[in-house]
């Protein structure tokens, strides 16, 4: 930036005072004076970008209302330590959480490859457990991976109580008691139910920041009649997948899969992750 400011100091204007040499000045200095120009424009762009991460922009996420309950939560703790990036080689980014040291829940959508209308390869897809700021405790390759049959995100309104996906890791990436546990029943879920939701979200891709305040709602269905969870949690695009939490006298469960965030004010639809009663 200094030479481009000041184009007297560059060794080509030491060159003797020819007319080949003062032309050659001319058109360098007006090469730095647009390039000066250029790198402005590029500074000025990223302030706006760095603004865009701001309180003004966390104001139009979808899923977030204007009070933004959101913060920071600890991925050494549960049940942040069982939560995890989920990301594939080209670059997409959602959140998953574990079920068992080698099972990983996420969303289904978050799988899928518009360009080319399919689901990614498998091998593509990366796992890492309680990742925070570069940081993480575990990584590892996804083998395989169980979609529910006839999902597409095509449909994805009709079809969002499908909207979820088991992944298989190529090893252990926890311990047996730092997963998390399907044992809440439908009877749990009731509105006015405390929940929490934390994930690694549009504006904070990097941590998990979380709703511990919030609540299920209540109930309804997508366009085929699968099941989904309302609640009023605060989680927007990058939350999917995340697990919808409720916290008992034995420890956290998981009651759904965060599938579809709400276009206006908080909230969102989870996908139930329910134990089914034995007779």
């Amino acid at each position: 930036m200094g030479v481009l400011h000041k184009p007297d100091r560059h060794p080509v204007y030491q060159v003797a005072a020819s007319g080949y040499a003062r032309t050659m000045s001319l058109w360098l200095h007006k090469r730095s004076m647009v390039l000066a120009a250029g790198f402005v424009w590029m500074a000025l762009f990223s302030i706006a970008s760095s603004h865009a991460q701001g309180p003004a922009y966390r104001e139009h996420l979808a899923g977030v209302g204007p009070q933004d309950p959101r913060q920071k939560v600890n991925t050494r703790q549960m049940p942040w330590a069982a939560i995890g990036r989920v990301q594939t080689e080209l670059g997409s980014r959602c959140t998953g959480f574990l079920l068992s040291p080698v099972v990983v829940q996420t969303a289904a959508h978050c799988l899928w490859l518009s360009a080319t209308h399919r689901f990614v390869q498998p091998e593509s897809v990366h796992f890492l457990l309680a990742y925070s700021g570069g940081h993480y405790s575990d990584h590892a390759r996804v083998t395989h991976f169980v979609i529910p049959p006839g999902y597409t995100t095509a449909q994805e309104h009709q079809l969002a109580g499908l909207d979820h996906a088991t992944l298989i890791l190529d090893h252990p990436v926890a311990k047996p008691d730092a997963v998390f546990h399907v044992t809440a029943t439908l009877q749990d879920v009731t509105p006015g139910t405390s929940v929490s939701l934390g994930g690694y979200e549009q504006n904070q891709p990097d941590i998990i920041t979380a709703d511990t305040h919030c609540h299920l709602t209540g109930t309804t269905q997508d366009g085929q009649g699968n099941l989904l969870l309302t609640h009023d949690c605060a989680g927007t695009h990058g939350s999917s997948g995340a697990p919808l939490l409720r916290q008992n006298a034995t420890g956290w469960q998981v009651v759904g899969v965060q599938a579809l965030a709400h276009t206006a004010g908080a909230g969102g639809d989870a996908v139930p992750l329910l134990a089914t009663k034995t007779p």
